[in-house]
């Protein structure tokens, strides 16, 4: 069995909303194994997306713990957390949030432009992975000039290059229609399985989940199935 690479330990998190507490996420464990594609599902609110900020270091729990590759990220400051991001996660979200007076190539080029890779190094692999993906021709194109899916695909490999262990996904499919959210699906479980990632995917379409290795649900903040220390 793969050595585990995430882990949530009685992880809380809890808003206050005028004078209510609310809890999002109330004491969940999970356990994701190296080189694994996991599916987080559930009906909205339950606490989906709150769970994927935590485990991204984008958030901070009311309680429990985040451990990568065995250290808390409770332990790192804002500028040690967006380091870590940077060489540790990539981040695909529904809204693709690409900059749109950059080209394709240049958007994809960004993550290794802020880790300060020269500009032979940034060109080579943002075309390396804008051919994984299947826009190696649209390189000089502008957001704008793409399709929805397109532009969903620069995002992938946006959040791919930096080289990361893990890849956070929030909703990537969530704004386009079947047809393309299947290509889009097609498109992360080959990454999955051909460059070694451990990927996590919240997913409201039980469709999309098939294609994971496993399945974690969640309910009113809490783990109804699917807990890694028994997978």
């Amino acid at each position: 069995m793969a050595e585990p690479i995430l882990q949530t330990i009685d992880l809380t998190r809890q808003y206050r909303v005028g004078r209510d507490m609310i809890t999002a996420l109330d004491r969940v464990d999970i356990t994701l194994r190296r080189h694994e594609f996991v599916a987080i599902m559930g009906p909205s609110g339950c606490g989906k997306s709150t769970l994927l900020n935590l485990m991204g270091g984008l958030d901070q729990p009311t309680a429990g713990t985040v451990l990568l590759d065995g250290h808390n990220l409770a332990g790192y400051g804002e500028e040690q957390l967006a380091a870590l991001r940077r060489s540790k996660m990539g981040f695909i979200f529904q809204r693709h949030d690409l900059f749109p007076v950059l080209t394709v190539r240049e958007n994809v080029e960004f993550p290794l432009l802020l880790g300060g890779a020269p500009v032979d190094e940034r060109r080579a692999r943002a075309e390396q992975l804008l051919h994984t993906v299947g826009l190696a021709d649209k390189a000089d194109f502008l957001p704008e000039e793409l399709s929805g899916g397109q532009q969903q695909r620069v995002g992938i490999a946006r959040a791919l290059a930096n080289a990361p262990a893990i890849l956070l996904a929030d909703e990537p499919t969530g704004n386009l229609d079947s047809a393309t959210a299947a290509e889009i699906l097609a498109v992360l479980t080959e990454l999955a399985h051909t460059h070694g990632l451990t990927l996590v995917m919240v997913t409201h379409d039980a469709e999309s989940a098939a294609r994971c290795d496993r399945i974690v649900r969640l309910k009113d903040g809490h783990l109804v199935a699917g807990n890694g220390r028994e997978s």
